[in-house]
């Protein structure tokens, strides 16, 4: 995906994270696709894209407009979804210009989707892929915003030792790690871990409580921060996102009773 405005390294390295999932789900998915042939056009509409289907760009470039305004271009690798929101009136729809001509591989939504739910791995991805798709349209929105308008960060690095999240602080986000280890302690306790692709900060973003743990990068740590009042959203809209948390959250627990048993271990020896 491109940008039709000047963004920074995060928005490409989320936008290779964005790829990936992509590639991973269709691995999962195991479906083959039906190649389609777009044809050169200066002006297009969502109407001449099946809303049953999902697509994936094979060869090409598909620019989106919105309200007559260039917004971003798809490029080979990117997932093009229905537009289900403004493909019943006019003056909401989303435009796809194809200036080239490009060539798609079509598949059948719902089947698509049955295969993601089948499979917890699905599930998983797709939930991820939902979360890095808002991280690059947080930032394409940001860019089109005047500059006096301040922007929501939305992503971050971290060197070792620096904290994430920090025990008792206020929950605003809710965060995704893109790449690194952090460890997660509880009074100075470690009590877990946190890898890479693990969603962590939702439990008390979705509660409205503080942060009950701090957590602190081992390694070098990339990570998405969503609002928690658009992930509130996005797990509304896309109850998979739950199941997701469910699995993190149980990995989670399994870690702590881990710990926990170390550490009666431990104080059993001395």
């Amino acid at each position: 995906m491109l940008a039709d405005a000047e963004l920074g390294q995060d928005f490409t390295i989320l936008n290779q994270q964005y790829k990936e999932l992509i590639a991973s789900l269709l691995g999962v998915v195991g479906m083959p696709g039906t190649p389609q042939e777009v044809a050169p056009s200066a002006a297009g509409n969502f109407r001449g894209y099946d809303g049953s289907q999902f697509y994936i760009l094979q060869r090409g470039c598909i620019r989106a407009w919105y309200k007559g305004r260039p917004v971003y271009t798809l490029e080979e690798g990117d997932i093009l979804l229905p537009d289900v929101a403004g493909s019943s009136d006019d003056g909401s729809a989303v435009y796809y210009h194809c200036d080239l001509g490009a060539s798609l591989h079509a598949y059948p939504a719902l089947e698509f989707m049955r295969r993601v739910f089948s499979d917890p791995s699905g599930i998983r991805l797709w939930s991820r892929l939902l979360v890095t798709y808002a991280g690059l349209m947080l930032r394409i929105t940001a860019a089109h915003v005047p500059e006096e308008a301040p922007a929501t960060p939305g992503f971050e690095d971290y060197e070792p030792g620096d904290i994430i999240i920090r025990q008792g602080d206020r929950a605003d986000y809710v965060f995704n790690m893109t790449k690194g280890v952090a460890e997660v302690l509880v009074d100075d306790v470690t009590v877990g871990r946190i890898g890479e692709g693990e969603i962590f900060g939702a439990m008390a973003a979705l509660t409205h409580a503080d942060r009950s743990a701090t957590v602190r990068a081992k390694t070098a740590c990339s990570v998405v921060k969503v609002p928690k009042e658009q992930f509130t959203e996005l797990i509304r809209s896309n109850p998979a996102t739950i199941h997701s948390l469910l699995i993190d959250m149980a990995n989670s627990i399994v870690n702590l009773n881990e710990q926990l048993v170390g550490l009666r271990g431990n104080h059993g020896v001395s």
